[in-house]
């Protein structure tokens, strides 16, 4: 078996890619996140818990919003168990996750609001809709960046079978 050493250039542009998807700035976001997350979810679950008259829709509520901090939970996790370049994958799934959460946020807002008939689901619910077109903005972003690493990683990997 021969060992054929890439080219410079091509080397640096490998080097490149894996330190932007290793960096320690990355890594301690997903921390951040992950711990963030896990006391959002211990507090919520904790008033789940421990208030067992709560109304039924706030019982509710709280649910999702257990489900929804465990859910990101998993997905920091995820990421740093990962041994291998990742190429934009956790800004796909992640940005999907906002999609989803946010559009069950505008969706709790304006079941509320028409329960309810008062202003303040409204109010969250604009706020929903901001949170709502920032996913959709981030989803669109890293779907482009993960179409453009794949194909940096193609085309290096043809360079590489080149040499």
């Amino acid at each position: 078996m021969t060992h054929h050493t890439p080219p410079p250039a091509l080397a640096s542009e490998l080097r490149r890619l894996t330190v932007l998807e290793l960096s320690r700035g990355a890594r301690a976001g997903y921390v951040c996140l992950l711990l963030g997350a896990s006391a959002m979810t211990a507090v919520v679950g904790a008033l789940l818990l421990t208030e067992p008259s709560l109304p039924p829709h706030t019982s509710l509520a709280l649910i999702v919003m257990v489900v929804i901090g465990l859910s990101w939970v998993g997905f920091a996790a995820w990421v740093l168990m990962q041994r291998r370049i990742l190429l934009g994958k956790d800004r796909i799934v992640a940005s999907r996750m906002a999609l989803a959460f946010s559009g069950i946020f505008v969706l709790g807002c304006l079941v509320v609001a028409a329960m309810t008939g008062a202003a303040a689901p409204v109010a969250a619910m604009a706020l929903g809709l901001v949170m709502l077109g920032v996913a959709v903005w981030m989803s669109i972003r890293a779907g482009r960046q993960f179409a453009h690493l794949t194909r940096r990683r193609q085309e290096l990997e043809r360079e590489l079978g080149a040499h």
